[in-house]
């Protein structure tokens, strides 16, 4: 079969909106070569086919998306570069390829799951974004369906792959600063307001609503724009905490070299300043009680000040981790002892090596050479899950009430006295936007199930209600 041209190209512009049946023609090269598909392409998607197609031995072969507008303009782009490629509306129609060796998602998080338990049955290997997974129950339910079918599955959590900050964990692990006392995530990142509707508002002529929502109920949409917005409303997003927050409490956790939930987590927080339809916060405090050492997350999502453009940081990092050991602590690529002063730098790269680590370890069918295999990103994500839980169960609450519910704890009020600070110079008026504080609850970690006092409502949080036919199954 040839090639398809630009004429082609407008024609199928039309037919992708209807079925999708006809894929492009399959032009396919060396039979080492690594066949991807990347499902989700808005934007993070997007970028993955760049990332992918410029290593060596890797195809981007298929794309995937519910919104035909998306598949049009990458379509485009690979017509640009002469590159053959298959297209999709819905994602089981791709799955039936044989000739697609792995699966790249950036799908909003309600399809995450589903994605990889799909993909993993199909006899596909997987790279999954971060957060891994909607809710702690699916987390594990993808864990299990890798190792059930042998399958190499990545998270997208690409610090792990961070040479630098690898070397930085072995200096801490080795004791060069003595034991660690408290660790911090911090990710104090500018959130608006999403607006105010005051009804269904139209979806996107380009979009298959059906498909877009998968998993989550299909409720009429009550915001302004369907695409990336999904990340402030609890069907189908977690807000920043399990959107920019995950990255670090994945090094958090990295950092105490833990393999199982903490058993009580409580949160503080709020989505302050404006009135709007996204309903996760966008100020929250998260205290995951490990032991010997505790993990306090903070999320900011207003300014340093009002009228100040400028975001708040803490010990010098506006979206990072500290370690705070007993001689000394680590931020931002730096070791330094307790008085401030520098003692040695670790050269961060990031992790840009995250994609060609997944491909590693799909050619050596090796889970162990995975910076970040699924397992860890579970419980990464399942950190956030349980803090949003506790938010949620929460209730409006006075300032007393919830120095009350942290006395005794130095770190955690040092925390909330800065939390009320940051409020106080932003102008919030906590009774036109409430301060929410959420039940400490108990894990028992075995099972990842709530015990304890709320542990009924906290489990009908640990799993979600799935809408046929695009439910994650009991037995993977």
């Amino acid at each position: 079969m040839r090639r398809m041209t630009r004429r082609d190209f407008v024609k199928g512009s039309v037919a992708v909106g209807v079925t999708l049946a006809a894929p492009f023609s399959r032009v396919r090269g060396a039979n080492d070569d690594i066949r991807v598909a990347v499902v989700g392409i808005r934007n993070q998607g997007s970028n993955h086919i760049n990332w992918f197609r410029n290593i060596p031995g890797v195809r981007v072969v298929a794309i995937c998306d519910a919104d035909r507008s998306f598949l049009n303009r990458e379509q485009k782009k690979f017509i640009e570069l002469n590159e053959p490629v298959d297209a999709y509306i819905d994602y089981r129609k791709l799955l039936e390829d044989k000739n697609i060796d792995a699966i790249i998602t950036a799908t909003p998080n309600h399809w995450h799951a589903l994605v990889t338990i799909w993909g993993c049955q199909a006899g596909k290997d997987v790279y999954v974004e971060k957060p891994v997974s909607h809710n702690i129950w699916e987390g594990r339910k993808m864990v299990e369906a890798a190792r059930k079918y042998n399958r190499i599955v990545q998270a997208g959590t690409q610090r792990r792959s961070d040479e630098g900050l690898q070397e930085a964990i072995d200096y801490i692990r080795q004791g060069n600063l003595g034991r660690i006392v408290i660790v911090y995530g911090i990710v104090y990142v500018r959130r608006g307001s999403i607006g105010k509707v005051s009804g269904p508002q139209p979806i996107p002529d380009s979009v298959d609503y059906n498909l877009w929502c998968g998993p989550a109920p299909k409720a009429p949409l009550m915001r302004k724009s369907l695409h990336y917005d999904w990340h402030w409303v609890w069907p189908t997003g977690n807000g920043d905490l399990g959107n920019n927050g995950i990255h670090f409490t994945d090094i958090c956790q990295w950092f105490l070299d833990k393999n199982a939930l903490p058993r009580r987590v409580m949160s503080i927080g709020g989505r302050f300043g404006y009135i709007d339809d996204g309903q996760t916060p966008n100020t929250q405090i998260v205290f995951l009680d490990y032991k010997p050492a505790p993990i306090i997350f903070e999320v900011r999502g207003l300014p340093r000040a009002k009228g100040n453009s400028a975001m708040d940081a803490f010990r010098g990092t506006r979206a990072g981790v500290v370690v705070q050991c007993e001689d000394g602590y680590f931020v931002g690529g730096w070791v330094y002892d307790n008085n401030g002063t520098k003692i040695k730098q670790f050269k961060r790269t990031g992790g840009s090596g995250h994609h060609a680590n997944f491909i590693k370890a799909v050619r050596s069918r090796k889970v162990s050479d995975l910076n970040a295999d699924i397992a860890k990103g579970h419980l990464s994500s399942a950190l956030c899950h349980m803090g949003n839980i506790s938010y949620r169960l929460g209730r409006e609450t006075s300032r007393g009430e919830v120095m009350e519910a942290i006395k005794g704890n130095k770190e955690m009020t040092d925390s909330f006295e800065r939390f009320q600070e940051h409020l106080l110079v932003n102008g919030v008026d906590v009774k036109a936007t409430p301060r929410i504080l959420g039940p400490w609850l108990e894990m028992d970690t075995d099972n990842e199930r709530f015990v304890g006092d709320f542990h009924e409502q906290a489990n009908e949080l640990v799993k979600r209600k799935y809408r046929e036919p695009f439910v994650v199954p009991e037995q993977v």
